[in-house]
């Protein structure tokens, strides 16, 4: 947990670099050891092996593991947590070897998402994703999660269930997925009323810790309603919240809109995870624009801004307007920032730690919604003030009058409710 005194996880990191890679192999490691850190540990050494191909029994080799033995005994290691996916061989193998618990950056992951989802759905999400992980390397699971101490990478389906045969884990895999179905059809009654309050949705989409919990916070500290308490958490830790945020925010012209967070991207992100989070992903579908957040101030922006673009491809969503917010510019100069442009069509660059340019990205996302505006005067009878409410709620108003025949109001209204409120136009 955030803030806990508890005794940090001594682990070593090890990453490979292959010719091929096209992510600088020391950022990525950089981020290996944020995860690490997200995750209860503290990492007191890094071993990067530079190869040609990866060694289908050993990762690493065999060599190179009796190297990590030693360096381990040396400094007092529990933990070695590996850049890539493993499989089950090379977990068993590896642990035979360095006779120290064997973490892959999938399990790592997936174990942060199983400490950190508060909503019963997303614990379901993440269960489903580590049995659907662990179910073809339950051989190699075996050694470590008998090992005392737990920690990283043993949290959630724990060693009594991974223990039992193959078809009990499937029926649980199936039960989740009927749970998770239900769950499905809550949400859909859901955005079906999202829907009807003619709100325009915005998505907020991005790399975790790019700044897009900061951004939500200081958009809707903006309305004139702000509550405190509609303030979702934020820390400088990846993966610091996971469940799905939705809040109220208002455009320059009074327009009110919904803003929604969804769950952060990493490099090399779990494929387990990305399809069990789909339906919380899938939310971006309805979106009306997608506000992709980046930060400016990484040195893979460039690769970042393409594996949420083709995420987003995944999703079938490219077609919804999207602005590209380049965030953190408080550490960055613009004429610093290197990125491939056909991923970025219109943009703006932000600061949400000190608030530049935020008044510029709501004029922008008012531009941008698909959904248009006209100037209009309503007459609206006195038995019908709900609809009055509803529009001082959500729109700002040029003036209202109390005349004789009902309450006078001019504002700038979307073209939803225009049409649904034509009688009334006068």
């Amino acid at each position: 947990m955030v803030g806990s005194t508890v005794k940090k996880e001594k682990t070593l990191i090890v990453g490979v670099e292959l010719a091929t890679d096209i992510i600088d192999i020391e950022n990525s490691m950089d981020e290996l050891e944020e995860l690490v850190s997200a995750a209860g540990g503290i990492v007191l050494a890094r071993v990067i092996q530079r190869k040609e191909s990866i060694d289908p029994a050993y990762f690493i080799g065999r060599g190179k593991a009796l190297e990590i033995k030693n360096y381990c005994q040396e400094l007092d290691v529990s933990t070695v947590v590996f850049n890539d996916e493993l499989s089950g061989a090379q977990l068993r193998n590896l642990e035979k070897i360095i006779d120290k618990k064997i973490v892959d950056r999938t399990n790592l992951i997936l174990d942060i998402f199983a400490n950190r989802a508060t909503s019963k759905e997303g614990k379901l999400q993440v269960k489903l994703a580590q049995l659907k992980y662990r179910l073809p390397r339950l051989v190699g699971f075996r050694d470590y999660l008998s090992r005392e101490g737990g920690g990283i990478g043993t949290r959630g389906p724990g060693e009594q269930k991974l223990e039992t045969d193959r078809r009990h884990i499937l029926r649980e895999i199936n039960n989740i997925e009927k749970a998770l179905k239900e769950a499905e059809k809550t949400r859909d009654i859901k955005r079906k009323k999202r829907k009807d309050s003619n709100l325009p949705i915005v998505a907020l989409v991005g790399y975790t810790n790019a700044g897009k919990s900061t951004l939500l916070n200081n958009i809707i500290k903006m309305n004139e309603e702000y509550d405190e308490s509609k303030k979702v958490f934020v820390y400088d830790m990846l993966f610091a919240t996971l469940d799905t945020s939705l809040r109220r925010g208002k455009l320059p012209n009074g327009q009110a809109f919904l803003i929604t967070d969804t769950v952060g991207f990493v490099s090399k992100l779990p494929t387990h995870l990305i399809e069990a989070f789909k339906g919380t992903l899938e939310e971006v579908r309805f979106a009306d624009l997608i506000l992709h957040v980046v930060d400016a101030s990484n040195e893979d922006l460039d690769i970042q801004i393409q594996t949420t673009m083709d995420i987003l491809k995944d999703l079938e969503v490219l077609d919804i307007p999207i602005i590209t917010v380049f965030n953190k510019m408080d550490k960055v100069g613009v004429s610093n920032l290197l990125y491939d442009s056909k991923y970025v069509n219109k943009k703006v660059f932000i600061s949400s730690k000190n608030g530049t340019n935020l008044s510029k990205l709501l004029q922008l996302i008012q531009d941008n919604l698909p959904i248009k505006y006209k100037d209009v005067i309503l007459m609206i009878p006195y038995d019908n003030q709900s609809l009055v409410n509803y529009l001082l709620e959500n729109y700002n108003v040029d003036y209202i009058e109390y005349k004789e025949d009902g309450t006078e109001i001019k504002l700038n209204i979307n073209l939803i409710d225009y049409e649904k409120y034509l009688e009334y136009i006068i």
